[in-house]
């Protein structure tokens, strides 16, 4: 029976796991951590829980499919709530909105703030099908650095169409296009902030976001988002998968450039396939100690996403004009994104998401509170002065919710936690503490990032959030799926 070893039991990794033991291999999980999720873990403190990594599930297609793989009905393994109201916005003139599932609820509630924007919406919607339709299956399912795949007809179809997904334009031209509210716009500019990017660099392909989420819906879970990996942890273990934890991977041993096995402080092992779902660059520089292999060195010169500061606030009351997922957008976008991107720091006033799980779970917070994941875009860790950086946000943080909300928010805020990119990075050992890899500021960005199966070294796979197709729970969680196959189709070549 094929031996496989997978470096890291994030969501990718143990997506990886089931899709490969499913087709008879013999899996092994190495964990550094005591706990399975990766980016994707919780917080619990003064009687508050916080998830700490992603707050919403989109594609649930993607979740019920690598349960059912492992045997397993993911309405008996999680409480899936689709969202009556996908997002609560505050924009940027402080008018309060609620994006609702139901479109036509949507649509009427955007018509009465900014008058056009019903038909608008549809018109979006429909472009958006358009570029789901003909690039999305391609980029989110498929190894499109593999020729076998570029070259299947239906792909080359789709190549031939590639003007269709909007590749030279950007996501806030063609939100522009079909919003003349400048308030509307930046509503949908948010979306490129779902892969650490910006929107006035990013393609426009890239309205196949909120494509995915207004059609396909956003859900809650009933017992926290960080059950997800918990219980396919756990239908991995039932399928038959090893997990090791607290066991960090030292080495991915090779012998004439082609895989051999792993090293532990344990105990070195062969194995047929090294799956890893560490950080592309953590494998090149730490596990394979080949920083200078063209790979490697052509992934270190690509611009890294962004990634966040969080604060974990215990608020001593409840607000009833909020809900699961807040937005309170800046009154001057693109100085965030130039702060970001090209400054390196924070903007004085910073664009504020707020998750609320104890509007979904009151467990989550003691009653009459809420727990608060207050979301800050920052940019990527290059030694900046975070403690500096971190006062100065939250205290901007406080006055634009202090302000949108009509009250002194530092009064209400009980007890406090804080993660920073180097927080991030040394939890979970991503690149500069970036969240998503690389980010998706170019127009070839969807093809830079790196391939699942290695160009150079027989035998290795990647498929972390900084590997194709990228980060988020679904892409993520195709990852594995993506090198499952591919090592299904090449171990024997």
């Amino acid at each position: 029976m094929k031996t496989a070893a997978i470096i890291g039991a994030g969501l990718g990794g143990l997506s990886a796991s089931i899709y490969l033991k499913s087709k008879g291999w013999n899996v092994d999980v190495y964990e550094a951590q005591s706990f399975p999720g990766g980016k994707a873990a919780e917080e619990t403190f003064d009687g508050y829980r916080f998830d700490i990594g992603p707050s919403l599930v989109t594609m649930p297609w993607v979740f019920e499919d690598v349960f059912k793989t492992a045997g397993k009905d993911i309405n008996k393994e999680l409480t899936l709530v689709k969202l009556k109201e996908i997002c609560t916005y505050f924009l940027s003139d402080g008018t309060y909105l609620k994006a609702w599932s139901d479109l036509d609820n949507f649509g009427r509630d955007l018509e009465k703030i900014a008058p056009g924007s019903q038909k608008s919406l549809k018109r979006y919607l429909k472009e958006a099908e358009k570029a789901h339709r003909l690039g999305g299956n391609l980029f989110l399912t498929q190894p499109i650095h593999e020729i076998r795949t570029l070259l299947k007809p239906s792909t080359l179809l789709k190549l031939v169409r590639f003007a269709g997904i909007h590749p030279f334009s950007t996501l806030n031209k063609i939100n522009k296009k079909y919003f003349k509210d400048p308030r509307i716009v930046q509503l949908f500019n948010r979306y490129a902030t779902y892969n650490g990017s910006s929107p006035f660099l990013t393609p426009a392909t890239m309205i196949i976001i909120p494509f995915i989420e207004y059609i396909g819906g956003g859900y809650g879970i009933g017992e926290g988002i960080y059950e997800i990996p918990k219980k396919i942890h756990k239908a991995a273990v039932d399928l038959g998968v090893k997990f090791y934890f607290n066991q960090r991977v030292e080495k991915i041993n090779l012998q004439n450039k082609k895989l051999r096995g792993i090293s532990t402080k344990y105990a070195d092992k062969d194995y047929d396939a090294v799956v890893s779902d560490a950080d592309v660059l953590s494998t090149y520089d730490k596990l394979l100690d080949l920083p200078d292999l063209k790979q490697a060195k052509r992934y270190k010169k690509l611009e890294p996403s962004s990634s966040g500061i969080v604060f974990y606030w215990g608020i001593n009351r409840t607000f009833e004009e909020l809900s699961v997922n807040n937005i309170f957008f800046s009154s001057n976008y693109p100085a965030e994104f130039k702060a970001m991107f090209e400054e390196k720091t924070m903007p004085e006033e910073p664009t504020v998401y707020v998750n609320i799980t104890s509007k979904l779970t009151p467990s989550d917070a003691p009653e009459g509170c809420e727990n608060w994941f207050v979301l800050l875009n920052a940019p990527a860790d290059c030694n900046q002065n975070w403690n500096e950086i971190v006062s100065n946000a939250r205290k901007a943080t406080i006055n634009l919710l202090s302000k949108r909300l009509g009250t002194n928010i530092e009064s209400h805020i009980e007890t406090e936690g804080i993660l920073t990119p180097p927080h991030i990075e040394k939890r979970t050992g991503s690149t500069y503490g970036s969240l998503y890899g690389i980010s998706s500021n170019t127009k070839m960005s969807a093809f830079m990032r790196h391939r699942n199966r290695s160009k150079n070294i027989k035998g290795l796979y990647f498929c972390s959030s900084s590997a194709h197709p990228g980060g988020g729970m679904p892409l993520v969680i195709s990852s594995g799926k993506i090198c499952a196959n591919l090592i299904e189709k090449f171990s024997g070549d």
